[in-house]
C-alpha cells in the first residue's frame, strides 16, 4: 500500500491551448501498468472551462465542491453540482467547467488509450458558453 500526502505533488495551471480562464490541477493517482487509469482534482475558477473533446475510452467525473456547466454536442448545457458523477462514454464531444459566478472541482477518473486520454478540439466560444440551459 502506498499514500500520496495532499500536497505532496505541485499543482499546475492548464495552458490556454484547452482551457479558457484560470484552472488549477492537483495530481492524485497516476496509472502504473498494466493499469491505464488515473486521476486528477480540477479546480476551474468562475468563467473558466474545457475546449471541446472527446476521451478515447470515456471519462468519470466527480462532482466535488462548487457548482458547474457541462454539455453534450449538440444537446443543451447542464448545470452540474457536489455529489453529482458525470458518466461520458467513449469518444462523446462534451465541454465542461465553471458558470460565470462560481467555481467548480471535480475529479476526472481517466483511462488511457495507448498512452492517450483526451483528443482537443476547438474552443468553446463565449456564445456557446452563454447559450441557455436545461431545465432539470
Amino acid at each position: 500500500m502506498s499514500i500520496s500526502r495532499s500536497g505532496s505533488q505541485p499543482s499546475s495551471n492548464e495552458p490556454a491551448e484547452y482551457f479558457t480562464g484560470r484552472v488549477r490541477i492537483d495530481p492524485l493517482f497516476q496509472a502504473v501498468g498494466p493499469a491505464c487509469t488515473f486521476g486528477v482534482s480540477v479546480t476551474f475558477e468562475p468563467g473558466a472551462r474545457t475546449a471541446w473533446h472527446t476521451h478515447p475510452l470515456g471519462q468519470n467525473l466527480i462532482v466535488t465542491a462548487g457548482c458547474g456547466l457541462a454539455q453534450c454536442w449538440e444537446d443543451p448545457i447542464r448545470e452540474i453540482r457536489p455529489g453529482d458523477v458525470l458518466r461520458r462514454p467513449l469518444g462523446e464531444k462534451h465541454w465542461h467547467g465553471a458558470t460565470l459566478t462560481t467555481a467548480i472541482t471535480y475529479i476526472p477518473i481517466v483511462e488511457q488509450l495507448d498512452g492517450k486520454a483526451v483528443d482537443w478540439m476547438k474552443q468553446v466560444s463565449d456564445e456557446q458558453y452563454q447559450a441557455p440551459r436545461a431545465n432539470e
